[in-house]
């Protein structure tokens, strides 16, 4: 928002925003968890989630869930724009029908494709700002797509067990743990490429470039040792990094817009 503002948008956009989107994912993650429940019963890190312990029941959630849908689409229409509510929407149908209930059980390449619902947050964003779409925010929306296969599958090897026992064909249950680090390390590379695409689209200053170069080369290097040592240590440790290098990465855009630009 802060990029597509070229400064500080107003505040209360900001907090609208944020809560549209929030609302929006919040109900993608509670219908994920009504169609999940099944394996989230036998898999260990989701066994305590509330509709496997019975806390909630099924038509609780998804009813909970269709209402924060409801809500977010309303708050971003009503405060935002009509493009911004749809695009958070879409997030969340792309993420239920393609991800959850398609790709997620039955494709290698689930979550690289369905990678795209966690990727429109800054199609809405800077929709939000400027009631359109342009080349800056697709090649971020393309950056967040190519980071989230490192991101996930770097933890998908630690839980790896988890999605064999429910036979859920994440990358490091259907093939070598070599092959699934070398597919991270190609995929950051394409992380680091895509962030200076960005930069140059985007026409961002000096902080930025810097930022994307040691950033991007520290994922690379993290995720060249994984390749060359596959271990679930370093898996971690690259997991641990990609939340870092996405944060700072961001701060970075937006201090070089506030302070510098």
């Amino acid at each position: 928002m802060v990029v597509a503002a070229r400064g500080l948008p107003p505040w209360q956009l900001v907090l609208t925003t944020l809560a549209g989107g929030t609302l929006a994912a919040g109900g993608a993650n509670a219908i994920n968890m009504v169609v999940d429940r099944d394996i989230d019963a036998v898999m260990h890190r989701t066994r305590k989630r509330p509709l496997v312990t019975g806390v909630v029941s099924a038509p609780e959630a998804l009813a909970f869930a269709i209402g924060l849908e409801v809500a977010a689409f309303g708050l971003l229409w009503a405060e935002v724009n009509l493009l911004s509510a749809l695009l958070a929407v879409s997030a969340t149908l792309f993420y239920v029908f393609v991800y959850t209930l398609w790709l997620k059980r039955t494709s290698r390449q689930n979550i690289v494709i369905g990678g795209a619902a966690g990727a429109v947050p800054v199609l809405v964003g800077w929709a939000a700002v400027r009631d359109s779409v342009g080349w800056a925010p697709v090649v971020l929306f393309a950056l967040m797509f190519v980071w989230t296969p490192p991101h996930f599958w770097a933890l998908a090897i630690r839980y790896r067990d988890d999605y064999k026992s429910v036979d859920v064909p994440m990358m490091p249950v259907v093939t070598s743990f070599r092959k699934t680090a070398a597919q991270i390390f190609a995929y950051t590379l394409l992380v680091a490429v895509v962030s200076l695409v960005f930069g140059w689209t985007a026409r961002m200053g000096a902080l930025y470039w810097a930022s994307a170069v040691i950033l991007g080369a520290v994922f690379c290097v993290l995720a060249y040792r994984l390749w060359r040592s596959p271990n679930e240590g370093l898996a971690m440790k690259l997991f641990h990094w990609s939340i870092t290098y996405v944060t700072l990465l961001f701060a970075a855009m937006a201090v070089d817009q506030l302070v510098l630009h």
